[in-house]
């Protein structure tokens, strides 16, 4: 599907093409989300920050998550 990240990010840049110099922020999560994040704010020459999060994960199987919490204490569950 995708050579990698930054495939990724372009592609998906592209596929937003509707949004490029619409003054919109392109937000990212640490680890992958990042390098697809900064493909995408490229292609549409939009702004780019980082949201600093961790994951919520199951005591009983920690690779999978529940939700996430920021540096702020502002959270998400999935239901």
């Amino acid at each position: 599907m995708f050579k990698d990240r930054r495939d990724a990010g372009k592609k998906l840049g592209l596929a937003l093409a509707g949004y490029k110099d619409k003054n919109v922020i392109v937000l990212a999560i640490p680890r992958g989300g990042v390098e697809v994040g900064y493909e995408v704010a490229k292609t549409l020459n939009a702004d780019f920050s980082l949201i600093v999060c961790r994951k919520l994960g199951f005591p009983y199987n920690p690779e999978a998550g529940f939700g996430a919490v920021a540096e702020d204490g502002s959270y998400v569950i999935k239901s």
